[in-house]
């Protein structure tokens, strides 16, 4: 069996939890910093769990939001000591869509417009010379789901 670490990388409100729901959540160890929103030192507490679980042979998946190389790293370190598959879905950003989203999120899960914003600044696509073993890029398809195609290298922005 090949143990996985599945990063998602995007905007919030670009549709990561719900494709996480959908099609990783059965099979997948879900890592989330939402999931701790007032603990301290959340970054070290992600990084314990995502390692517990890689350690114990089970798939993860980190669902935030994942914007900047920065923040992906220190998971395909822990990935690569695990000797675990490392793929990277990329959720290419639309401001306006996010934002519409957002705005009809509750009042508990609503963005502030300016953590938005502050992500859309530092959002960068993945590619493979960054980690990554494969690249995918997930769109909503239309219909409630997702469409997901492989990114070929030629497919990243300079």
């Amino acid at each position: 069996m090949v143990v996985e670490l599945a990063i998602l990388v995007g905007l919030q409100a670009s549709g990561k939890s719900t494709f996480c729901r959908q099609t990783l959540a059965a099979s997948h160890v879900v890592v989330s910093k939402d999931a701790f929103p007032n603990a301290r030192h959340r970054q070290r507490r992600q990084m314990r769990l995502v390692g517990e679980a890689l350690g114990a042979g089970r798939s993860v998946v980190v669902d935030n939001t994942n914007p900047s190389p920065q923040e992906w790293q220190p998971l395909i370190e822990a990935a690569c000591r695990s000797g675990a598959t490392v793929v990277g879905y990329w959720f290419p950003p639309d401001r306006a869509a996010a934002s519409a989203r957002n705005a009809a999120r509750d009042e508990r899960t609503r963005v502030p417009d300016v953590g938005l914003y502050a992500t859309l600044k530092r959002l960068r696509q993945p590619r493979l010379a960054d980690g990554f073993d494969q690249l995918f890029t997930v769109r909503f398809d239309g219909v409630g789901g997702f469409c997901v195609d492989a990114m070929l290298q030629e497919d990243h922005v300079r």
